[in-house]
């Protein structure tokens, strides 16, 4: 079976949801985030502040090459990075968009303040609005978007589960 790459924005249920349908399909659990974290001996809040958002985006890129060879997988990415191609091209399977309101991710988001170095300004519900706009086209790439905002992380694991089964049915069929 092909990986499921999670994409999509923060606070959108990646990493909270992908481990859960990583143990409900049988595959390995990857958060692109804590690999970063790991390899820079550093939080990404950190990153940020002390290298900037290019020298981060630069992490994420080593580690979509690392991981590229994935495989039976769950691959909850960064909210940036499929906005470089060269990792959208090297995060391989079935890509599933995680999208959510943006007052639900507001809300989520604040739930663990000064982690979202991208809301730190006078008005995060404006930078989640022109954050999204940004990056819509490079969410469109997924085979199948889900919208978190008001399902519970079992709901959609469920049916995440249950899409990708059968396109992977589709798939082996012709």
């Amino acid at each position: 079976m092909k990986n499921v790459v999670l994409i999509g924005f923060m606070g959108t249920g990646k990493s909270v949801i992908g481990r859960r349908l990583a143990n409900a399909l049988g595959f390995r659990f990857v958060d692109t985030d804590r690999l970063v974290e790991k390899q820079a001996g550093k939080t990404i809040a950190k990153i940020f502040a002390e290298e900037g958002e290019a020298r981060f985006r630069e992490w994420e890129a080593d580690v979509a090459k690392q991981i590229s060879g994935c495989h039976a997988c769950v691959i909850a990415t960064g909210g940036g990075m499929v906005t470089r191609p060269e990792n959208l091209g090297r995060l391989a399977g079935i890509r599933v968009a995680l999208t959510a309101r943006p007052d639900v991710i507001l809300r989520r988001t604040q739930a663990h303040p000064g982690q979202r170095p991208l809301l730190r300004s006078a008005n995060p519900l404006a930078d989640i609005a022109r954050l999204l706009a940004e990056r819509a086209p490079f969410y469109r790439h997924a085979d199948l978007t889900v919208d978190t905002s008001d399902v519970s992380i079992d709901a959609a694991v469920r049916h995440i589960q249950a899409k990708v089964i059968e396109i992977e049915g589709q798939a082996h069929s012709g």
